[in-house]
């Protein structure tokens, strides 16, 4: 994802893409905003190049890219007292700085929680938890934005929501299944939606983006363009079945470069899941992406009975 500073040039549209453009917007000096950006928000992710983890079910390899900052923040955590096998998982692709995804990592997993508390429409408390936390990290009045996916597994069910081109995919008996679908300017139900805000979708540095300038049409953050850019998730919620091998989370440092099937032969080729995670990300590496890249990779064997 890259966030545009400079006004774009005129390119060919398709005619379907002409419209009546709404009165310029004002755009913050992102650059100016990385260099002075503080550390509230980071941790140890953020200090290396690579950060490498692991436990009982699953793996995470965390990479910085050719960017100045690392961007890429990632959550594991437990999400009921006195259950192993419950879990929370996300990973969170930053842009103009690591504020928003650090921000998302500290803070989503607890309004997920917190919302899901005698909550029957789960679907809706994960809505709810991703709109607190997008609203939340607006009020700190800071430009970055954050791509997220995340995935709450309890009760032999399995509950992944997504904003932005971060993705998950599922392994069922050696095939790949994408659980998410990317949210790209380019999209069409996405274009209309934000032309129906009074927006509009430009090709600019090759990719359709929000106003010429964000490739991505939802996250958190992303302030001076979040009429357009909501925060709003996708969610799917699934129970865990025997042909559910394990899934697999990442920001789009893989799979710019990296197929889903890939990745699910990858892992199934490896002998665990953090040495699986590792071999993701060096294959993207070799493949020559730039981008930070964060992977984790759970065993659904752990969770279910």
């Amino acid at each position: 994802m890259e966030t545009r500073l400079s006004t774009p040039f005129s390119v060919p549209k398709l005619p379907s893409l002409k419209r009546k453009r709404p009165p310029q917007i004002e755009i913050p000096n992102i650059l100016q905003e990385i260099q002075s950006d503080d550390l509230r928000f980071r941790d140890s992710a953020h200090q290396n190049d690579a950060v490498c983890s692991g436990g009982n079910g699953f793996g995470v390899v965390s990479r910085k890219g050719k960017k100045k900052f690392m961007e890429d923040s990632h959550r594991v955590a437990p999400c009921s007292v006195g259950s192993s096998d419950t879990s929370f998982f996300g990973v969170y692709d930053g842009h103009g700085g690591c504020k928003a995804a650090d921000f998302v990592a500290e803070n989503l997993h607890k309004n997920v929680l917190e919302m899901l508390k005698g909550c029957n429409e789960k679907e809706e408390a994960f809505k709810a938890a991703y709109l607190r936390t997008d609203l939340d990290f607006l009020e700190e009045g800071v430009v970055s934005g954050a791509c997220c996916v995340t995935a709450l597994i309890q009760n032999q069910e399995m509950i992944v929501s997504n904003l932005g081109d971060c993705r998950a995919v599922l392994c069922r008996g050696g095939v790949a299944e994408a659980l998410t679908t990317d949210h790209r300017a380019g999209r069409d139900d996405e274009r209309k939606r934000i032309e129906n805000q009074g927006g509009y979708v430009e090709f600019h540095r090759g990719a359709w983006r929000v106003h010429g300038i964000l490739a991505i049409s939802r996250s958190i953050g992303d302030a001076h363009l979040k009429k357009w850019v909501v925060a709003e998730p996708e969610t799917r919620i699934l129970d865990l079945e025997q042909d559910m091998e394990f899934l697999v989370l990442a920001s789009d440092g893989l799979w710019d470069v990296v197929s889903n099937q890939e990745a699910v032969d990858t892992v199934l080729s490896s002998s665990w899941a953090k040495e699986a995670s590792k071999e993701l990300v060096n294959i993207a590496v070799c493949r020559g992406s730039m981008d930070d890249i964060t992977v984790v990779i759970v065993d659904l064997n752990h969770y279910r009975c």
